[in-house]
């Protein structure tokens, strides 16, 4: 059994988004960077996590680049899950250790799947602004991040170049201060089917809040989403297209009813399996 999981803004918090004080007793450290708390996670989801990792498979899916995930010193020194996916799928972790197989497999689907990197730069740079636009990051050679003054941003001029951009195979994705811009085959679901086939589980529970986690919540059988995230808003736009439970707090104490879910969804499946057995 896997329970996979995107880490920010599912499982942990920075402080702009975790909707309470940092000083709260409710919370503990999660990242930090050069010697500053960057992210948190309550304290009871972290202890209900560190259960959930002694009896299933947990394993974290990330967007983040393998240096970003590695930054996060809750999960190298206390949680420890043998397995990651990082690089939004573009790579495997194997107790640390990034697989290069399937690093390789995935390079080779990008490249007779979506159009090059350069030609999606290309179209970025043509309406490339400093006004709205904070940097480019190119995230692992997989794909590329936009850091965005949200609250400016011409949409007019950017929602032509992002229609051209999905028609050339590349999917985009807007989390907080962040704009996307992802190969299709470098995708979340892709990465954890692989863990699951290798593993020999016959089920996932899944947690996440952004449309990039959306494909790894469709692969799962026990899915659930933060309210506070892009699948919640999608879910209020179009209710036939998602079908996930999601969690009634917003912010870090989310991940709370996250984690409490997949427990629920866990001691479900084996209580069920230990009747069956019985029978």
């Amino acid at each position: 059994m896997i329970y996979a999981s995107d880490l920010d803004q599912t499982l942990i918090y920075s402080t702009r988004s975790m909707g309470i004080d940092t000083a709260s007793p409710l919370v503990m450290p999660a990242e930090t960077i050069d010697g500053k708390v960057s992210s948190y996670i309550s304290i009871a989801a972290f202890n209900q996590l560190q259960r959930l990792n002694g009896e299933l498979n947990f394993i974290p899916v990330t967007t983040r680049t393998i240096a970003q995930y590695k930054r996060i010193e809750l999960f190298y020194e206390q949680v420890q899950p043998k397995y990651a996916i990082t690089s939004n799928g573009g790579n495997i972790l194997v107790e640390g250790t990034p697989d290069l197989e399937w690093n390789e497999y995935i390079r080779g689907n990008v490249a007779s799947q979506s159009a090059p990197m350069e030609q999606i730069r290309e179209l970025i740079e043509a309406i490339w602004n400093e006004e709205w636009c904070v940097g480019q990051r190119y995230c692992d050679e997989l794909f590329i991040a936009l850091v965005i003054h949200r609250e400016i941003v011409p949409w007019d001029v950017l929602n032509p170049v992002v229609t051209s951009i999905r028609e050339l195979g590349w999917d985009v994705s807007i989390q907080g201060r962040k704009i996307y811009f992802v190969p299709r085959a470098v995708s979340k679901q892709a990465a954890l089917a692989h863990l699951k086939q290798f593993l020999g589980a016959s089920v996932v529970i899944a947690s996440g809040d952004s449309l990039l986690d959306q494909c790894l919540l469709d692969f799962a059988d026990y899915p659930i989403a933060a309210r506070h995230g892009e699948l919640y808003r999608e879910q209020e736009r179009n209710p036939r297209t998602i079908n996930y439970s999601f969690t009634s707090h917003s912010g870090v104490l989310a991940a709370d009813q996250i984690v409490d879910y997949a427990y629920d969804a866990m001691r479900r499946y084996k209580d069920a399996n230990k009747s069956q057995s019985v029978v």
